[in-house]
């Protein structure tokens, strides 16, 4: 019999946080499968694995591997995955109890009714060390509540508004069917991970309750500003290939172009922004570049994306232009609670 959801845990040296993780999955349920993919960890992560699927003999399974990055431990679970469903949990992040089982018990209603749905969207809650205030990300606005629905019914995000690998719970056989494959050894494809599957989806609900913990703020994160520009190469490596993922306005509902589009600007403005803040004439030219592949490969994505309110402001002209980008940014950054 297969488990209702899969939850894949990406574990790298995760030794601190898992226990965090994996305990707030384990609400009793017998048909959860969390799978705990030890990303060839150098601390105690993979006994720690071990001794949890010890200790929960059907539930948990421990999956170790060299390491290849968090795109290899996604890969491995939509792989290996014995649920319906399918979930991703980093191993410093965590679940609500009780919406965790609301999820449950919503995803069994629809195996018990043999009506499998494409993508079960949920919110998330920036946990942002040291800040009082938790923000939560919910798409009240755009979505209809507690109901199946398709694009027709999807509205328009807004601007700071996007979807995340946090909130989305898909079906594991439409993950296979899209051909996913996330690169190895590369940050960021997180944001693979929500675009590509999308122009298989066709049916949606969304639960409303907040479900995902996402824990940030701390200076080794990969979001941490000083770290994407260190790593800008991951991140242009990955904006490339949203925008060689093939999307024609004719061949997808329009609202689903229309969030595919505002996605891929997002990304673009991050890109561009952080080879802004890093303040190097080459890091300008690269942002330049970026721009100029996307106009020769798609003229009029290009248009779309520079003309909205993100693009327009990562084009101001001159140093005023690109600290009136860094500061948008930064703004942008501390609503969101990501810095």
């Amino acid at each position: 019999m297969h488990p209702t959801l899969t939850v894949v845990v990406p574990s790298y040296n995760a030794e601190g946080w898992l226990e965090r993780c994996v305990d707030s999955l384990l609400i009793g349920a017998e048909d959860l499968e969390i799978l705990i993919v030890d990303d060839g960890s150098t601390d105690g992560t993979a006994a720690m694995a071990d001794r949890y699927e010890a200790a929960h003999p059907g539930i948990v399974r421990a999956m170790h591997k060299p390491n290849g990055g968090h795109g290899s431990t996604i890969n491995v679970g939509i792989d290996v995955a014995r649920g319906r469903y399918l979930k991703v949990v980093d191993a410093d992040d965590w679940v609500d109890g009780r919406a965790f089982a609301a999820l449950l018990d919503t995803l069994r209603g629809f195996v018990a009714a043999e009506r499998p749905i494409d993508l079960v969207l949920s919110n998330f809650v920036y946990e942002k060390v040291g800040r009082r205030y938790k923000r939560a990300v919910r798409y009240r606005n755009v979505l209809p509540r507690e109901r199946v629905f398709g694009w027709d019914e999807v509205g328009k995000f807004r601007t700071g508004q996007f979807l995340m690998m946090h909130s989305l719970v898909y079906r594991t056989d439409l993950l296979r069917e899209s051909g996913l494959r996330l690169p190895e050894h590369t940050f960021y494809v997180d944001n693979l991970y929500v675009y590509q599957p999308l122009l298989h989806v066709e049916t949606m609900y969304y639960l409303d309750v907040d479900l995902y913990r996402y824990f940030i703020g701390r200076p080794d994160q990969s979001v941490n500003e000083a770290v994407m520009i260190r790593r800008i190469d991951q991140q242009l490596k990955v904006n490339r290939l949203l925008m060689d993922v093939e999307v024609s306005p004719y061949d997808v509902p329009p609202a689903l172009y229309a969030y595919l589009l505002h996605h891929l600007q997002v990304v673009c403005v991050i890109s561009s922004t952080m080879l802004l803040r890093s303040g190097r004439d080459e890091d300008f030219a690269r942002k330049v570049e970026l721009w100029r592949e996307l106009r020769y490969d798609d003229p009029e994505v290009y248009r779309r994306l520079k003309r909205g309110a993100l693009g327009r402001i990562v084009h101001l002209p001159g140093k005023p232009g690109r600290k009136a980008a860094v500061a948008a940014y930064r703004g942008a950054s501390w609503a969101l609670a990501l810095n």
